[in-house]
């Protein structure tokens, strides 16, 4: 987590290849793609999970996946 960004919990609701749409607070969608860690330890992760998006205040439309709920 950097120090300019949020982050909050989500469903992901579509995943084609490495972009996920992340579905927050029942009526926000952000564009997010894995962080290093997850890549790295080959999690995968399907629609319908819920995960924690790590989302930059400049952008709030993308994000980087950084955990994912079991």
């Amino acid at each position: 987590m950097s120090e300019n960004s949020i982050q909050m919990d989500g469903v992901v609701i579509s995943a084609i290849r490495d972009c996920f749409m992340v579905k927050i607070n029942d009526n926000y969608i952000v564009k997010c793609s894995l962080s290093g860690k997850i890549r790295q330890n080959s999690v995968k992760i399907l629609v319908n999970d819920r995960v924690t998006v790590d989302i930059s205040e400049y952008d709030t439309t993308r994000g980087r996946i950084v955990f994912r709920h079991r």
